[in-house]
C-alpha cells in the first residue's frame, strides 16, 4: 500500500523539490566486484578512513582477482582504481581520499573548465577584474587537487591543480569565493582586498556511507536489519554532562533516562523500551569498546566516546544472551588516526542553582497553626499572642541549604601515529559541587588506546581507562519527619535561626511538638560525612589473526575492577549520635571477561554477500565487600572516621563474598543478495554458576529480515526516494535475576553467650527457602520497522512496533509461617511490553550560509501483566509513616507498579478524610482499596534543532513525558495538617478545614496531633512535563580565514541545562524517582528527592 501511494503521489507530482540525481543500477560482470563494496572492505581489514563519494563509485566495477589483500593497502587501490579514472589521495593524518584523477598541469597554464551538476553550466573563467591565488588543503594542511572554486552568484570559477593551488580573476563587484568538494563541507569564503585566499577544507561525515556497531562487529547503516540507535561523539557533548549514560537523555526513541536523584554522582535509571523484569535488574547492558560491564560507565568522560549504539530488539541484543533482555549499550571509544600529532582540548564552567523552591509557611504562620492544633486537641497553646507578633518572617530554611554551585570540566585528548601505530591518550578532571551544601563530586580520569600492526595478518589493540571518585555524599533521599537532609530542611521550624547567638548549632527540637527525629538541616548537611572514593580500572588487549583474506581469529581478554571505600561519621551535635558514630565499609568487584571469535566474510558469485561469526566466551565475576559495623562512644569528634579505635564501643564487623561464573557460545549468520535482501540469524548458549542443575544452560535464538525496497526496479521512477527499508525480527533474550546462592540453602553466623563466654554459632538461614528448580527469565521479543528517507536524504523517517513477552519471571514470594521461612524466589509470571517508536529527521535549509536541521522523537511503551502463579499478587517497597504501606501494585490485567491505596470522599463533619467505602459493607480497610494512579509514561518525546549562521551556531533540545504519575510521599509530612509538628506548605496554612470554616471540600482536614492519613490518591499527582533540556549558542572562529595555521579549530559557547520546565507537578521535579534503580515495581516514588539543577554554562572547544 505504501509503494502504491508513492508512486501515485510521484506520478501527480509536476514539480522537483530538491535536485536529486536518478541512481543507475548496471550489475557488474560475473567474477567482479564492485569498486564501493572493495573499498568498504578495504576500510575494515586496513583499519583506515577512506573517503569517497557513492555517487562518484557505484557506476564501477573491476575484477575480483585484481585485489590481494596480502598486499598493501595502496597496491590494491592503484589496482582497481587505475581502469575507472579515479585516483587516492593520502592526506598527513592517514585518511585516503578518492576522486576523479586530474591530469598534471602546470600551474601558469589557465585552469581547467569544469562542469558542477549543482549548476548544470560550464563554469568559464573570465579574464576581468583582478587576480587572486590561495591553496585549499584538508585538516592536516594537505592540499586538495580538483577542489571546485567558483565565484559566487556567477559560472565563474576554477579548479585546484595537483597541489592545491590555484589562480582566479575576480570580477568586480565579487568577492565571496564557494569551495566545495566530495566528501568535504562546503564552505563561503569572504575575499575581501585580499589577493592570496588559503582554505582548509573539514571533513563531511554526512557525505560518507555510515558504520554503526553492532555486537561483536560493525556493518553499514544501510545492511542493519534489526532496531538500532545511534549517538554521535558531537551529540552526546552537546550539553554537559557528568558522566555518558545521562548524555543519552532525548537522544534516542524508545529509551528513557531518568536521573534518580539531582545529587552530584548519583545514580541513572535507563530502561529500553519499558521494564522486563519485577525484581531483577532492568538496566541495559553496557559494553565499552567489546568488555561488558557489570554496571553502567559512570567513570567514563562524554569527550572520550567516539560513538554509542543502542540495540533494542531482540535480533540485534540475543547475541548477548542472558545480558541482553534490557538492550545493549555498545560504547566505543576515540581512536588515534595516522598523521600528525592532533591536540583537542574541551573545558567549561557552569553555575547551578536548585530550579524551583517550594512556598513553605513563614515563623507566624507556623506559630499560628500550632496553636489551631493546640486548640483542636485540647491542649495549652504553644505560643503566645506577643510571641506570634514578634516572630516575623523566620528562617527560610531553603536559603540557607540552597546555594549556586559551581561545575567544572576539562578534557585534554592526544592523538596520531604512523601507518602501523596509532595511539589515543586522554585525560580529564571533573569538580562538581551540589545545589545543597555539603555535597560534592570529583573526578579524575586517563585514558590510553593504541592500535599496532603487527604484520599484514596480525594487529593487537590495547585499550586502558582509570579513574579516581571523590564523592561527599549527604542523607538525602527517601528521608522523613527530619532525618535527613532534605527532609529538614522542609520540617525545621522558621522560628528557629541555624545558629545561636554563640555560634553554635540551634536546637531543632525546641517544642514539645517537635518530631524526635528532626535534625538541624545545616548541622546534618556540613557535619556530618559519608565520603566515598571510587578507584576503577577498564583494561583489555585484543589480538587479530587474518591467515587468509576475510578469514579472521580474534582474542580478547579484559579486567574490570572497582573499589569503593565508605567513610560515615556523625558527630555528637546530631541528635540520633549523642555519642558519635563511625563506620568504614569497603567493596570491590572484579569483572574477568575472555573473548574467543573467528569471522569469515566472502562474496559468492557477484549478488551474494555472507558473513559468519562464531565465539566461546568466559566471564568470572568476584564481590567482596567488608564493614566494620557503628562503633561508638569517641571523647572527640576532630578525629572523625580516621581512628575507630577511639571509640568505646566496637561496631559489630561483617564481610561477604560472592562469585559467579557465565560461560558462552555464539554463533551469527549475515546474508545479503545484491544489498536488497538481508538476513540476519544469530544463536547464542549461556551456561550460569546461579542456577541450579538441570536449569543452567539457557538458549537464545534470534532472526532477522530486511527488504531494501529502495534498490528495485520500481523504485527508479520514485526520484524523490532517498531510501526505502522494511525490517521484520523475532528473537529470545534472557535474564538471571539473582544472586548467586538463591539455589542453594544458606547458613548465617550469630553470636550467642554460654556460661558469661561469647560463642560463634552458625545455622541455616530462617529467612528465605532455596529453590533448586528456579530456571532463567527469558523475553521473546517480535519487531517490524520501517524506514523512509526523500529527497536526498533531506528528510528521514524511522518506524518500529514491538511486542516483548517476559517470562518465567524471578520474583521473591512469601511464604506461610507454618514452613517455617518467610519468603523465597520462584519463577511465577509474564510481562508484556508493546509499544511505538518513531523518529523524524528533516534538513530543512541548506545552503551556503545557513543551516538548519530538525529532529523530533517520539515513543509510547504499554505494559501489561498477563500471568501470576495462583493470581497472587506483588507489591513494591514499604513507604514511611503516614502512608507505613506499599503503593505499587502487580497484579495481572494491569500495568507493572500501578499505585494502589484509598479513594477520598471529601471531610466528614469533624474534619476528618473520608475514604470511599468501595464494597459498600460500611467498614474502610484493605477491600476498598483501588488503582489510583499510574506510573508509566502514556509517551515519550523529544525534538530538538541545530541551526548555523556563517560562524555562529544555535542548538536546543526539547525533552517531555506525558502521564506516568508521582506518589509525592512528601505532602505526607509538609501537606499533613501538622500531623507531626513539622513546618507546612503556606497552602496548608491557608486552605485547612476548621470550626470557623467547616467546609467539606476543604483540601486539608483538621489541624491535629490525631489526624489519620492512608495510602491514597490526595497524594498521586500527574508527572507530564516538557522541559528544555539544553540551549547553546556557539560561535565558530573561521581559522581558515586567519593566519594562523596551528590551529585546526575553535568554538566558544554558552549554553544553559534545564533553563524551562513546564508541569503541574507541585514539588520539587518531576523527573525523580527516589525508589528507582533496577527495580521495576517501585517506581514513580518522589520521597525527600534531591532536585535536579538549573544550569548555566561557558565553555571553550579548541582542536590543533
Amino acid at each position: 500500500m505504501l509503494i502504491a501511494l508513492l508512486s501515485t503521489w510521484q506520478m501527480q507530482s509536476q514539480a522537483q523539490v530538491l535536485a536529486f540525481e536518478p541512481r543507475t543500477q548496471e550489475a557488474p560482470k560475473a567474477s567482479t566486484i564492485k569498486v564501493r563494496d572493495a573499498l568498504n572492505n578495504f576500510r575494515g581489514h586496513y583499519k583506515v578512513d577512506i573517503l569517497f563519494s557513492d555517487q562518484v563509485v557505484k557506476e564501477y566495477a573491476v575484477p575480483a582477482n585484481t585485489i590481494n589483500l596480502n598486499q598493501p593497502l595502496e597496491h590494491n587501490l592503484e589496482n582497481i582504481l587505475k581502469p575507472t579514472g579515479l585516483e587516492f589521495k593520502k592526506s598527513k593524518d592517514g585518511t585516503y581520499l578518492i576522486k576523479p584523477a586530474v591530469k598534471n598541469e602546470k600551474h601558469t597554464q589557465a585552469p581547467p573548465q569544469i562542469r558542477t551538476s549543482t549548476l548544470d553550466a560550464e563554469i568559464v573563467e573570465r579574464q576581468t577584474g583582478r587576480s587572486i591565488k590561495g591553496e585549499v588543503t584538508d585538516e592536516s594542511g594537505v592540499g586538495l587537487p580538483g577542489v571546485t572554486v567558483i565565484v559566487k552568484g556567477t559560472t565563474i570559477g576554477t579548479a585546484t591543480g595537483v597541489d592545491g593551488t590555484f589562480s582566479l580573476n575576480l570580477p568586480t563587484g565579487n568577492e565571496t569565493l564557494v569551495v566545495s568538494y566530495i566528501g568535504f563541507k562546503t564552505q563561503e569564503i569572504a575575499v575581501g582586498d585580499k589577493t592570496v585566499v588559503n582554505v582548509s577544507l573539514q571533513t563531511d561525515a554526512k557525505a560518507l556511507e555510515e558504520v554503526v556497531v553492532v555486537g561483536y562487529g560493525v556493518q553499514k547503516k544501510s545492511d542493519i536489519t534489526g532496531s538500532v540507535g545511534s549517538v554521535k561523539s558531537e551529540e552526546l557533548t552537546s550539553y554537559p554532562v557528568p558522566d555518558a549514560v545521562m548524555g543519552l537523555q532525548g537522544k534516542t526513541a524508545g529509551v528513557q533516562v531518568v536521573q534518580n536523584s539531582g545529587a552530584p554522582g548519583a545514580t541513572v535509571s535507563v530502561r529500553v523500551r519499558g521494564g522486563n523484569s519485577l525484581q531483577g535488574g532492568n538496566e541495559p547492558l553496557y559494553v565499552v569498546d567489546g568488555f561488558a560491564l557489570t554496571g553502567a560507565p559512570n567513570s567514563l568522560s562524554p569527550n572520550d566516546i567516539e560513538s554509542l549504539e543502542v540495540l533494542k530488539d531482540a535480533s540485534a541484543t540475543a547475541i548477548y544472551g542472558s545480558r541482553g533482555a534490557n538492550g545493549v549499550v555498545l560504547i566505543t571509544t576515540k581512536r588515534g588516526k595516522a598523521g600528525k600529532a592532533q591536540i583537542d582540548f574541551s573545558s567549561y564552567y557552569a553555575i547551578q542553582e536548585v530550579g524551583k523552591t517550594l512556598d513553605l509557611m513563614n515563623a507566624r504562620e507556623f506559630a499560628e497553626l500550632a496553636n489551631e492544633r493546640a486548640v483542636n486537641d485540647g491542649v495549652p497553646l504553644f505560643f503566645t499572642q506577643d510571641q506570634i507578633n514578634a516572630l516575623g518572617e523566620g528562617t527560610d530554611w531553603q536559603d540557607e541549604l540552597f546555594r549556586k554551585a559551581p561545575m567544572q570540566n576539562h578534557s585534554l585528548t592526544v592523538s596520531g601515529g604512523s601507518e602501523n601505530s596509532q595511539y589515543s591518550v586522554s585525560g580529564s578532571y571533573l569538580s562538581q559541587d551540589g545545589i545543597i551544601v555539603g555535597s560534592s563530586l570529583e573526578r579524575q580520569t586517563l585514558r590510553a588506546n593504541l592500535n599496532q600492526t603487527i604484520s599484514p595478518k596480525i594487529k593487537l589493540n590495547v585499550n586502558t581507562i582509570l579513574s579516581n571518585t571523590d564523592n561527599s555524599q549527604l542523607n538525602s533521599d527517601n528521608g522523613q519527619k527530619g532525618n535527613s537532609v532534605l527532609s529538614a530542611v522542609l520540617g525545621a521550624p522558621p522560628t528557629v535561626t541555624p545558629k545561636d547567638a554563640d555560634g553554635f548549632y540551634s536546637n531543632i527540637r525546641p517544642y514539645s511538638f517537635s518530631p524526635n527525629s528532626l535534625e538541624n538541616p545545616l548541622a546534618l548537611a556540613l557535619e556530618r560525612k559519608q565520603d566515598v572514593n571510587q578507584k576503577s580500572i577498564l583494561a583489555g588487549t585484543a589480538l587479530t589473526y587474518e591467515p587468509i583474506e576475510r578469514l579472521i581469529f580474534k582474542t580478547s581478554v579484559g579486567v574490570e575492577s572497582n573499589s569503593y571505600r565508605t567513610d560515615i561519621f556523625s558527630p555528637s551535635i546530631i541528635f540520633a549520635t549523642p555519642k558519635s558514630q563511625a563506620s568504614i565499609g569497603s567493596t570491590d568487584i572484579m569483572n574477568i571477561l575472555n573473548e574467543n571469535t573467528v569471522a569469515y566474510s566472502k562474496q559468492l558469485k557477484e549478488d551474494h554477500d555472507v558473513s559468519l561469526l562464531g565465539g566461546v566466551t568466559y566471564q568470572q565475576n568476584t564481590f567482596k565487600t567488608f564493614n566494620t559495623g557503628n562503633t561508638t562512644g569517641f571523647s572527640t569528634d576532630e578525629l572523625g572516621a580516621n581512628n575507630l579505635g577511639a571509640g568505646s564501643v566496637p561496631g559489630f564487623a561483617t564481610s561477604a563474598t560472592e562469585k559467579w561464573v557465565l560461560f558462552s557460545y555464539l554463533g551469527r549468520v549475515n546474508y545479503s543478495y545484491k544489498s536488497t535482501y538481508l538476513l540476519t540469524a544469530s544463536m547464542r548458549a549461556d551456561g550460569s554458576s546461579r542456577f541450579g542443575n538441570g536449569n543452567k544452560w539457557g538458549y537464545f535464538p534470534s532472526a532477522a529480515f530486511a527488504w531494501r525496497a529502495i534498490n528495485e526496479d520500481f523504485a527508479k521512477d520514485l526520484t524523490y526516494l532517498s531510501d526505502l527499508k522494511f525490517r521484520l525480527s523475532y528473537g529470545i533474550t534472557g535474564n538471571s535475576a539473582l544472586s548467586p546462592y538463591q539455589t542453594l540453602n544458606t547458613l548465617y553466623a550469630y553470636r550467642t553467650v554460654y556460661n558469661d563466654q561469647n560463642y560463634i554459632g552458625y545455622a541455616p538461614s530462617l529467612t528465605m527457602l532455596a529453590n533448586s528448580n528456579l530456571k532463567w527469565e527469558t523475553t521473546a521479543q517480535y519487531n517490524a520497522g520501517m524506514d523512509v528517507a526523500f529527497w536526498n536524504n533531506r528528510l528521514s523517517f524511522t518506524m518500529d512496533y514491538y511486542r516483548k513477552d517476559t517470562r518465567d519471571l524471578l520474583v521473591n514470594v512469601p511464604l506461610p509461617t507454618s514452613s517455617g521461612y518467610t519468603t523465597s524466589i520462584m519463577n511465577i509470571g509474564k510481562v508484556r511490553n508493546t509499544g511505538t517508536e518513531l523518529g523524524l529527521n528533516a534538513i530543512i535549509v541548506d545552503n551556503e550560509s545557513f543551516k538548519w536541521d530538525m529532529n523530533l522523537n517520539v515513543s509510547k511503551n504499554k505494559s501489561l501483566v498477563v500471568q501470576l502463579d495462583k493470581d497472587s499478587d506483588v507489591y513494591g517497597v514499604v513507604l514511611p509513616q503516614p502512608v507505613s504501606a506499599s503503593v505499587n501494585l502487580v497484579r495481572v490485567g494491569l500495568p507493572v507498579g500501578v499505585f494502589y491505596g484509598y479513594m477520598e470522599d471529601g471531610l466528614n463533619e469533624n474534619g476528618d478524610i473520608r475514604y470511599k467505602d468501595l464494597n459498600g459493607d460500611g467498614t474502610i480497610n484493605n477491600n476498598d482499596k483501588a488503582v489510583i494512579g499510574d506510573p508509566n509514561p502514556d509517551f515519550l518525546y523529544n525534538f530538538g534543532s541545530s541551526m548555523s549562521y556563517k560562524s555562529f551556531e544555535l542548538t536546543y533540545l526539547f525533552q517531555g513525558k506525558q502521564g506516568g504519575d508521582l506518589f509525592n510521599m512528601n505532602l505526607a509530612s509538609q501537606g499533613s495538617s501538622f500531623y507531626f509538628g513539622e513546618n507546612q506548605l503556606k497552602d496548608v496554612y491557608e486552605n485547612y478545614w476548621s470550626a470557623s470554616n467547616p467546609d467539606p471540600n476543604a483540601k486539608y482536614p483538621k489541624i491535629s496531633a490525631n489526624a489519620k492519613f492512608r495510602e491514597s490518591d490526595r497524594f498521586v499527582e500527574d508527572g507530564s512535563f516538557l522541559r528544555l533540556r539544553n540551549i547553546q549558542l556557539a560561535y565558530n572562529l573561521p581559522v581558515s580565514k586567519t593566519s594562523i595555521k596551528w590551529m585546526q579549530g575553535f568554538q566558544i559557547y554558552a549554553s544553559a541545562q534545564n533553563l524551562l520546565t513546564f508541569t503541574n507537578y507541585s514539588w520539587y521535579d518531576p523527573e525523580v524517582n527516589t525508589r528507582g534503580g533496577s527495580n521495576s515495581v517501585s517506581m514513580g516514588i518522589d520521597n525527600s528527592g534531591y532536585p535536579n539543577a538549573k544550569t548555566y554554562t561557558l565553555g571553550v572547544r579548541v582542536k590543533l
